[in-house]
């Protein structure tokens, strides 16, 4: 049987390594190697370095496992696990000095996550959790926050950057929420948002057009504080990202009820 906290375990290992890198490259970074994948959709030479290094750690931790990453370092699937990889998840941030921008690994078992590890990196923070486990922050138990409604609630958010095929609906939802709500916060990553839902900094997030990379660490991570994700319709199983609603589980009705009623007309 696989030993999900010890894989973790050394998942964190991997993902401190690569925060040494990261850090290192940020002090004298050169924004005009930035490459341009798509409108508004950036890469850097440290998101490329980064995913290496993590392939590198993480098939030395579970030879069998596959992979799925950001920048197509490694093609390999697993006949059950998948490592699911963000090397840099908040590039935009990253580039311009910022933070947070965050390392997310995800392990998946057959679609689903079972551990994942999310570093917010420079701020001496690692978000861990697995299956049946809890979730930790460092050496510490986090949970969801205790709020039950909206409007004792704080809302995370992405701003569509080059899909805005859905930008009228969202842009309805996030005037909804400004009247409802504690207020919004956007902070570019949506690891973070995640992780911060799950030790009670945030009640709620929403976001469309992400990727599974983007998710996939921050949904064990949430789960094992007792929230809730799913997509706008609700569903809960084998999320990709391209829909999210996350929430404490106390609000996540209320919250996914808000959002489908504008996202989905």
């Amino acid at each position: 049987m696989v030993d999900l906290k010890k894989i973790c375990d050394k998942a964190v290992k991997a993902a401190l390594e690569t925060e040494k890198f990261i850090i290192k490259e940020s002090e004298n970074f050169d924004i005009s190697r930035t490459e341009v994948k798509g409108l508004h959709d950036l890469v850097s030479y440290v998101d490329k370095g980064s995913e290496k290094i993590l392939v590198e750690k993480l098939s030395m931790i579970m030879p069998e496992a596959g992979f799925i990453t950001e920048e197509g370092t490694s093609s390999k699937r697993g006949s059950g696990y998948d490592w699911v990889i963000d090397p840099l998840d908040g590039t935009t941030n990253f580039v311009h000095g910022i933070h947070p921008y965050a390392i997310s690994i995800g392990l998946t078992c057959n679609g689903e996550p079972v551990a994942g590890v999310v570093c917010n990196a420079g701020c001496n923070e690692i978000f861990r959790a697995w299956k049946d486990g809890g979730a930790w922050l460092n050496d510490n138990p986090v949970k969801v926050s205790g709020a039950s409604s909206l409007s004792h609630s704080l809302i995370a958010t992405g701003l569509p950057y080059n899909n805005f095929s859905r930008l009228e609906n969202y842009m309805a939802c996030l005037t909804h929420f400004c009247k409802t709500t504690h207020g919004i916060r956007r902070f570019g990553s949506a690891s973070i948002d995640l992780a911060y839902i799950a030790c009670g900094r945030f009640e709620a997030f929403f976001e469309y057009d992400l990727k599974i990379w983007d998710v996939a660490a921050g949904i064990i991570i949430l789960r094992e504080a007792g929230g809730r994700v799913s997509d706008f319709s609700g569903n809960e199983e084998n999320l990709d990202g391209q829909e999210i609603v996350a929430a404490n589980s106390l609000v996540f009705p209320e919250f996914l009820e808000n959002v489908s009623k504008f996202m989905q007309d």
